[in-house]
């Protein structure tokens, strides 16, 4: 039997999926604190509050999964008198709200991804406008995502975000600078700069692909020391963005660039954009601009219709580009989506085949890769401390998914949150292990 809860209201909201939805998660906590509201971010059951926000994942079937598994659980939660409210917003509501109203009758409301203003006033408070750009973090205090642009105007074949986000709308430069300011004065060092597509940034408002701009903008404000460029489009890529990022210390000489495939055949079913032969001069043009830039990538195997031949010709290519970072997903069959008119034909085992031996091919690049590091010494930002281990990131590394520089905590002592220089003593495929210089 239900039993109203005591506890005074305390809200807990809990984000699914990727960096954006972390930074819609810190601007709806902004908000709620500045309605005089105790909000917390993913608390630990015993003080987890008895309201309950979800921002949930849309993406793929198993971000999909997690998501309504999420719900499942608080909803049970609430029918058990554990908490008193539960309300749903993000991709996955955007994207099947009439269903998961059906299906889960017992959360009170489901939101979609531009409805921040409703979902506040059903927590209670007032959006107020005067809060742009101010968030409550949750990253550690020495990073902070800085979404630039929301939406995606590219017409991927395997892809649902613009179904979820909408068109892309670019924020302004001088809101961007404001928002970089508001979080150096908070101390924040590093500013990953996230958007579904990076490189389309500016067409919107100024007619022009304008990261290049932003980023003369951004180098300017006075505590940031790291910019990191997350999620580029490798057609029409501004080039002059790379002669910015060898000019400028502060833009990290790191690069997140999905390809997802490379043979011709998939590019174009997929709507990419682009061949195989001119992506690999841009990877060269970019090398070449930037020696020993990092480059990520990640990949997606067992697109419909992708043969032998078409897989063979992407383990040659990860042969011959040597990424620096990589991810490898199975393909996801979405709804909606212009590939689901195609057969999904590739076998799920072999999917997963693929990826593993995409993912073995990548284990001994970086390996070899880390090799090279050793004896060098790198600035590092320290993110935390973590068993025994200081735990840092050279600038070749982004959080949650690269490298990571481990350092013995029963041997040296650095300061969370600052930079060090370390030396590289040992390495494996994806850790590094360090000393203070």
């Amino acid at each position: 039997m239900r039993t109203k809860s005591l506890k005074k209201n305390k809200i807990n909201v809990i984000t699914l999926g990727c960096s954006k939805n972390v930074y819609d998660s810190e601007v709806l906590m902004g908000q709620l604190r500045a309605s005089g509201k105790d909000v917390t971010h993913e608390a630990p059951e015993a003080e987890e509050g008895n309201i309950i926000v979800i921002n949930t994942c849309g993406f793929i079937d198993n971000a999909k999964a997690e998501s309504v598994n999420m719900i499942l659980e608080y909803a049970d939660k609430k029918e058990r008198g554990l908490v008193d409210k539960v309300f749903v917003t993000g991709c996955l509501s955007e994207r099947y709200r009439p269903d998961l109203e059906k299906e889960i009758p017992n959360v009170d409301q489901f939101f979609g991804t531009t409805e921040l203003p409703q979902l506040l006033k059903a927590l209670g408070a007032d959006y107020k406008h005067e809060l742009l750009g101010e968030r409550l973090t949750t990253t550690p205090k020495n990073y902070a995502y800085l979404k630039i642009s929301e939406g995606c105007d590219r017409p991927c074949s395997f892809c649902a975000i613009p179904l979820m986000r909408g068109k892309n709308v670019s924020q302004t430069i001088e809101k961007l600078v404001k928002e970089a300011e508001g979080l150096a004065k908070n101390g924040v060092k590093e500013l990953i700069l996230i958007a579904q597509d990076l490189t389309y940034y500016g067409l919107d408002l100024y007619k022009k692909r304008n990261l290049g701009e932003l980023l003369e903008a951004l180098v300017k404000v006075e505590g940031i020391e790291w910019i990191r460029l997350h999620y580029a489009f490798p057609t029409g890529f501004p080039m002059d963005v790379l002669e910015i990022m060898k000019r400028e210390p502060k833009i990290c000489n790191y690069i997140d660039i999905p390809l997802q495939h490379i043979s011709d055949s998939i590019l174009k079913s997929m709507r990419r954009g682009t061949t195989q032969e001119k992506t690999t001069k841009l990877l060269k043009d970019f090398r070449e601009a930037v020696p020993g830039m990092a480059i990520r990538t990640t990949l997606i195997v067992g697109y419909p219709g992708e043969t032998q031949e078409d897989f063979n010709i992407l383990k040659d290519f990860v042969q011959e580009m040597k990424f620096d970072r990589m991810g490898c997903f199975s393909y996801s069959h979405e709804e909606n989506t212009h590939a689901y008119l195609l057969e999904d034909d590739v076998p799920d085992t072999v999917k997963q085949e693929r990826a593993n031996e995409i993912m073995e091919l990548q284990s001994q690049i970086s390996w070899d890769l880390n090799q090279e590091k050793v004896g060098q010494t790198f600035k590092c930002i320290i993110d935390r401390k973590e068993g025994g281990h200081f735990v840092g990131r050279t600038e070749f590394d982004s959080p949650d998914v690269d490298n990571e520089v481990l350092i013995d905590a029963s041997k040296h002592y650095v300061k969370t949150g600052e930079f060090v220089m370390i030396k590289i003593i040992e390495a494996t495929e994806f850790d590094l292990y360090g000393e203070p210089a």
